[in-house]
């Protein structure tokens, strides 16, 4: 992983992710180095992704949630070009390879609803090197634990975060930090 994004996660054990406008104010004014952009269109990402540029923090955009883009190389392309983002979120392996090739930071989601899908991110992470994964919901410390302890990168875990102690309980499972859209857990 680059010295940046991984110094970025040490230094942001609580990431904002924001998924309208005022949102996007107030994870300004955050801790956090790094914004997860979970909403936008292929018309206003570009001036999204500016905002936090121009506030000093690492931008990734969901590249999945963003309107007007179809799930296929080019839309990383287009993120890569026409805005100034560090990196995507994706669910889809495919999309994280070919934005790594273009030397973009890179979070492979995944959610974790049963044991098909957990013994899936093995075999995924064969085929794909994201920088980070990120696992959702969460609230599930001894499958973090597992997951941790399986997979050669740092783990990000987010869904149903809502306290303190629910950031405490996924940082000690060994999340290296967690992502949220509540905001009274960006200024914890």
């Amino acid at each position: 992983m680059k010295k940046e994004f991984r110094e970025a996660i040490e230094d942001s054990p609580i990431i904002a992710a924001v998924n309208n406008f005022k949102s996007l104010e107030h994870a300004l004014s955050c801790d956090s180095r790094i914004i997860f952009i979970l909403f936008g269109d292929i018309c206003n990402i570009a001036d999204i992704v500016a905002k936090i540029k121009t506030s000093g923090k690492l931008a990734f955009v969901h590249i999945d949630l963003i309107l007007g883009l179809a799930s296929k190389e080019i839309a990383v392309d287009f993120i890569h070009k026409c805005t100034d983002a560090d990196g995507i979120i994706s669910t889809k392996p495919a999309l994280i390879k070919y934005a790594t090739k273009l030397s973009m930071y890179t979070v492979l989601r995944f959610f974790v609803i049963d044991s098909m899908a957990f013994s899936n991110i093995e075999k995924q992470l064969q085929n794909v090197k994201p920088d980070v994964v990120e696992i959702l919901p969460a609230l599930m410390p001894r499958i973090l634990t597992r997951i941790c302890n399986i997979i050669p990168v740092p783990v990000i875990t987010g869904g149903l975060i809502s306290d303190k102690e629910d950031v405490i309980s996924m940082l000690s499972a060994g999340a290296s930090c967690v992502s949220s859209t509540s905001e009274n857990i960006w200024f914890l």
